[in-house]
């Protein structure tokens, strides 16, 4: 049913610019093309205020207690000859289909268990869109306010900035416009309290697609306010008709959000998706903790022949499909023959009768 191929994100970017990771946090400039000088013209530094857990790490690590409120900047720089746009947002951490915790965007799923926004907490001061000028810098500002309440564990999210395209005016002969995206993306990680251990739930299985690929995907939660890193899942999917292997999947170094849900694609390449009852077995560890996951799903009929049609990748033909084909052909040619031999008959009708006077 399932072929062993791994998803690769049509939207990855070509180039990554002075990363720093420090527990699945990072500060990152990225580009899908870069521009001539081999820089992308801008970059971000974080004023690490007092209440930074480590001042070697260039993002915002900071411990914080319920009811603080507390103003944050970052100082924007401009290492062009003309002034520029910037655009910044603040977003809440997620864990992607990649298996990495994203900061660049939200979610478009929110885990049930997530108590706090990371933007409903951080909300920036003034306009999202600032101009920086030639050669110089900018600071721009966001607002804390954490609610009063119980609430103990890590609050993560992101900072992120994005260069604003300035298209060029008027014409030039021989030249094209080209549109580029250049970013960059600070973390933000508030520790409230005594931080729980992570805990990881299987939620559903079910076949679904992801930019355009069909194939199974396990939704796996980490339903506590805590980061989780450093995982090693194995899986394995088996008929329950027979106990045939269809899938197996080893993927290391996966990386949890404090309560999000990581929809794992376990994607079927060019097999189509077969109907049938199935075996999930997943193992989830890592040096301190491990999960064993066991579940029984079904793929209807007309469910696997949903994502079978709708998948971008190219399937093999279905014998059952060429089968049904065979079988219209020889039922038309069966009802052919029928039709002529009745139409033959009604024609020799007249022939044949013979009328006698008595």
């Amino acid at each position: 049913m399932l072929k062993n191929d791994w998803w690769k994100s049509g939207m990855g970017l070509l180039t990554v610019i002075g990363m720093v990771i420090f527990g699945g946090l990072r500060g990152q400039a990225a580009s899908n093309q870069m521009p001539a000088n081999g820089t992308v013209g801008f970059s971000v530094a974080a004023q690490l205020p007092k209440n930074q857990r480590n001042a070697n790490h260039s993002f915002f690590d900071l411990t914080m207690r319920m009811g603080q409120t507390q103003r944050l900047q970052v100082t924007i720089r401009n290492s062009t000859n003309r002034d520029i746009r910037v655009t910044s947002a603040i977003h809440t951490a997620s864990t992607n289909p990649n298996g990495i915790i994203e900061y660049a965007q939200n979610p478009d799923h929110y885990d049930s268990s997530l108590k706090y926004r990371f933007g409903e907490l951080t909300k920036l001061v003034g306009p999202s869109e600032v101009t920086v000028p030639a050669n110089g810098s900018k600071v721009v500002s966001a607002d804390v306010k954490l609610p009063a309440g119980e609430f103990q564990g890590v609050l993560l999210g992101g900072w992120y900035f994005q260069l604003v395209d300035q298209k060029a005016t008027g014409v030039v002969k021989g030249a094209t416009n080209v549109t580029s995206k250049y970013s960059y993306v600070i973390g933000m990680r508030y520790t409230v309290g005594q931080v729980p251990s992570p805990e990881l739930k299987l939620a559903n299985v079910e076949p679904e697609m992801l930019n355009g690929h069909h194939g199974i995907f396990p939704h796996i939660r980490n339903v506590q306010p805590a980061m989780l890193m450093g995982v090693d899942v194995q899986t394995q999917i088996t008929r329950k008709r027979d106990g045939k292997v269809v899938r197996s999947a080893h993927k290391t170094d996966v990386q949890f959000a404090p309560n999000s849900e990581f929809r794992y694609p376990l994607l079927a390449g060019h097999t189509p998706l077969s109907a049938g009852n199935y075996h999930l077995h997943m193992v989830a560890k890592n040096l301190a903790h491990r999960w064993v996951f066991d579940r029984d799903f079904s793929i209807n009929w007309q469910t696997a022949q949903h994502y079978n049609h709708a998948t971008v990748d190219t399937l093999p033909k279905s014998p059952w499909w060429l089968l049904g084909v065979g079988a219209a052909g020889m039922l038309a040619a069966i009802l052919s023959v029928w039709l002529f031999v009745a139409w033959r008959n009604k024609r020799r009708q007249p022939e044949d009768e013979v009328v006698t006077d008595e």
